[in-house]
């Protein structure tokens, strides 16, 4: 027989959760995640939306960074999210789904875009966490290269780059080559993320 007690991993996921006052104001207010409240934070103190701004929203679902962006641009501006997990239709928001780290999806990307220049790129992708650092930093840092890719062959002459990645292996070199692309770039680490988390955005400027 299967045992159904639960992993003191898991107990302490639920207990966070449940105790998330995110979470609950999210929840409250029809907001999709607690990621939203990241997002706000990082945006009142750099100013990162402006009315008539053409976005790129990566690692998109389910929408909460793309509800904040259009609550900022509303119909002034194009937000495009993507994704390799399906998101629920957001009105106003376009939404591409599938695995960008195959080249043929990423091409099919890159021709969807390449009509439209972006004034800012998000990224907040993320791998699926196994709970082993040794693998979850190389994917992690996997997909913060993938994003400063998309970045560089979409973003307007001064655009904003805005990317999640974690603490670890690779991360000075991937900060080091974001500096070597961009004219203005910063650590940000919203009080909304979790304290025992390896979580931190970068934010570029070109």
């Amino acid at each position: 027989m299967t045992s159904s007690k639960k992993s003191p991993s898991s107990m302490r996921w639920l207990l966070e959760r449940a105790n998330d006052k995110y979470i609950q104001v999210a929840k409250k207010n029809n907001i999709r995640s607690r990621a939203w409240f990241k997002i706000q934070e990082i945006d009142c103190k750099n100013k990162l939306f402006k009315l008539g701004m053409n976005i790129i929203d990566l690692g998109s679902s389910p929408g909460s960074w793309s509800q904040y962006a259009l609550s900022k641009v509303r119909s002034t501006g194009r937000i495009i999210a993507c994704d390799i997990l399906p998101m629920k239709p957001i009105k106003g928001v376009e939404f591409i789904q599938g695995d960008f780290r195959n080249q043929e999806i990423f091409n099919q990307l890159l021709q969807c875009l390449k009509s439209t220049q972006f004034h800012l790129v998000l990224s907040d992708m993320a791998p699926n966490i196994t709970g082993h650092a040794s693998i979850d930093i190389p994917n992690a840092m996997n997909l913060c290269h993938l994003a400063l890719k998309i970045s560089n062959l979409t973003l307007s002459k001064k655009g904003v780059f805005l990317v999640k990645a974690f603490q670890g292996k690779g991360f000075n070199e991937l900060y080091q080559e974001i500096k070597i692309l961009f004219s203005k770039v910063k650590i940000c680490k919203p009080n909304t993320s979790r304290s025992r988390s390896r979580e931190i955005f970068i934010l570029a400027t070109r």
